[in-house]
């Protein structure tokens, strides 16, 4: 990894050095040839640099100003964390391409690389980038934003007790068969809902009919409780599950069977906590909304290095090359909000 940095930065002075028109140094070396014919007719360094930059040297220049940036960054040693993310790569792309040939013509038809050893180095910097990414959302996210999350968003824990009633179905089964199966436990839901409904003590036949209808083992014996969960940072429960809870005060169930991938839930709140302070969810308030950046900001990606870039005082000298990479990222970022307008 090292001598590859050290590669890319030696090429790089070289290609920011040379140029023949534009505002930029010059190699002494410039007229060398580097191709030499019959009546001492050459293709020289700058013809060759001229013609490399008008055709995709921007799109090289970018890929060696970030390799140079996030090694900067993030160093270039090569992390365990690393070594896995790309490990798991190759491993998925090889259960697709088994034969050594066909994984091999895949990687360097689609990543430009020329072998296993090339494409890791690509994984490498790809998730660097991913890396980048993530703390420039980050970045986005200040203390004023985190107090109004805070203020409007969080909630205190409530606890919940359920009966499942699941959907007995497998693969085999045909659209008709899935939907009968699903009507069948929605009304067995519904019958258990009318039972609640004339219970005197609700709380009481709620922990009966959990013994009795429940087919989730973990919680019926235990009168469907499921225990303390939070909308926020909080993966316990299903998001559907989650959102039906809070609409319920406590003491109160859900009059219309509730249905996640699980099946169809009946569900009784049976209490709430106040909310923590903000000092103990400051982090996770953080990264709950630098996650809505990543997914909200279609140009995180483009934004995120180009604000790397910054923060290394890249300079292009060479001004063609300079207004090439203008044009490049306007274009990047217009492409991307034509992609996402189409969806």
């Amino acid at each position: 990894m090292k001598n590859k940095i050290e590669k890319v930065l030696g090429i790089s002075i070289c290609l920011l050095l040379v140029c023949s028109c534009g505002k930029v140094s010059k190699l002494k070396n410039g007229e060398d040839a580097v191709v030499s014919f019959k009546n001492n007719q050459k293709i020289s360094v700058d013809e060759l640099y001229k013609d490399l930059k008008n055709s995709y040297g921007v799109y090289k220049l970018v890929e060696m100003m970030d390799d140079y940036c996030l090694h900067k960054e993030y160093g270039s040693e090569v992390t365990d964390e690393m070594k896995e993310y790309a490990d798991s790569t190759i491993k998925s792309i090889k259960e697709y391409y088994p034969n050594d040939d066909d994984y091999l013509n895949y990687i360097q038809s689609n990543y430009g690389v020329e072998d296993e050893a090339g494409f890791k180095e690509y994984i490498y910097i790809n998730y660097l980038r991913n890396k980048a990414v993530d703390d420039y959302a980050k970045k986005q996210v200040t203390d004023e934003k985190i107090q109004k999350y805070y203020d409007e968003e969080v909630v205190g824990d409530v606890r919940a007790s359920h009966i499942l009633i699941k959907v007995e179905k497998n693969d085999d089964m045909t659209d008709e068969q899935i939907k009968k199966a699903e009507d069948k436990a929605k009304k067995k839901a519904e019958e258990v809902i009318n039972k609640l409904n004339e219970a005197k003590d609700v709380k009481k036949e709620f922990k009966k009919l959990a013994k009795e209808y429940s087919d989730d083992t973990a919680s019926k014996e235990k009168g469907g409780d499921v225990g303390y969960f939070n909308k926020i940072g909080d993966t316990t429960m299903v998001e559907e599950f989650t959102n039906a809870t809070y609409n319920l005060k406590d003491n109160e169930y859900t009059k219309e069977p509730v249905k996640t991938s699980y099946g169809y839930h009946i569900i009784l709140r049976t209490g709430s906590k106040e909310k923590a302070k903000l000092s103990k969810l400051k982090s996770t308030i953080k990264d709950t909304l630098a996650k809505e950046e990543k997914t909200n900001n279609k140009t995180i990606q483009i934004d995120a290095m180009t604000d790397l870039r910054k923060k290394y005082d890249m300079k292009i000298e060479d001004s063609e090359l300079e207004s090439q990479y203008g044009n490049y990222i306007q274009y990047l970022i217009n492409q991307t909000n034509t992609a996402n307008e189409s969806e």
